[in-house]
């Protein structure tokens, strides 16, 4: 049974507790544990760590959360994607998600594991990572630190057409700041991220890579604005330090529509999104 398969029937079964709870219970029956939070939304690129997963075109995702009072919660993350290799020969990211979130004084901590998996193509294209994240205040300012381990997998490794290479299990570290603050007597979020890639330099088993150049940076500077209700319009500036040169051994994978000499899926960009949450 594959692991989507896995997924969306235990989310379903969480979801319905809620339900079955408030049917055989009285009204002054307390307040569900359970708490269901999701959100869709249409953006005009999908960048993963500043590269493009969707050939830099546009991307239709969605995410579900099933939240316990306990801090436990399980997850679900959906993307189209297109171009970059192949992702074994998947259309589309279906993410599972295990967590503990606490809160201790001003300051969360969020820890657990994110299975990336392609519905449809090999199983060596899965990935599993594990992360830990802590947030607080400083002023008016919301910031997040994380921390992202994926452990030596073969789908990390470096496979080229030298004999050595193949079969090589790598592992990858991945390094975040983040920061918003709302500006006043506004419906605009002002928000920063950076981020540091370090590992495989080069392409895994089906032509794509969480580090692709063994080692890089991603930033992105934005903001977003509350337009109606739960309905949010982003905007954001994203781009990478990797060079053509550094990157020029992993064309044609590198390039939009896998052309030999195409513009970079790495390439500064301006995105924007649509986002409704729930």
């Amino acid at each position: 049974m594959r692991f989507s398969t896995i997924l969306l029937g235990g989310l379903s079964l969480v979801a319905a507790t809620p339900a079955f709870a408030q049917d055989s219970g009285s009204e002054t029956a307390p307040p569900s544990p359970i708490t269901i939070s999701g959100s869709a939304a249409i953006l005009t690129d999908y960048r993963l760590r500043g590269i493009s997963q969707t050939n830099k075109n546009a991307a239709v995702q969605a995410a579900l959360t099933v939240a316990h009072d306990s801090g436990l919660y399980i997850g679900t993350f959906a993307s189209n994607l297109a171009g970059w290799g192949t992702f074994g020969g998947a259309n589309m990211e279906l993410d599972g998600i295990v967590g503990y979130k606490h809160t201790y004084g001003n300051a969360t901590a969020d820890v657990g594991v994110t299975w990336y998996t392609y519905p449809g193509g090999f199983s060596e294209s899965d990935v599993v990572e594990l992360f830990g994240r802590l947030s607080g205040t400083a002023g008016p300012a919301n910031l997040t630190a994380g921390v992202y381990y994926a452990p030596k997998q073969t789908s990390l490794g470096n496979f080229s057409n030298t004999s050595y290479s193949r079969g090589q299990r790598w592992d990858n570290l991945y390094l975040t700041g983040d920061g918003t603050v709302g500006i006043p007597n506004t419906p605009i979020t002002a928000k920063a991220h950076i981020g540091y890639s370090k590992g495989n330099p080069g392409l895994g088993p089906n032509g794509t890579s969480l580090s692709p150049t063994g080692e890089y940076w991603d930033w992105s500077l934005g903001a977003d604005v509350a337009v109606y209700k739960n309905i949010t319009l982003g905007v954001a500036y994203v781009d990478t330090d990797i060079s053509p040169a550094e990157s020029a051994y992993l064309q044609p994978n590198f390039s939009k529509g896998q052309v030999p000499g195409g513009a970079s899926i790495a390439d500064a960009t301006v995105l924007f999104s649509l986002t409704a949450a729930f």
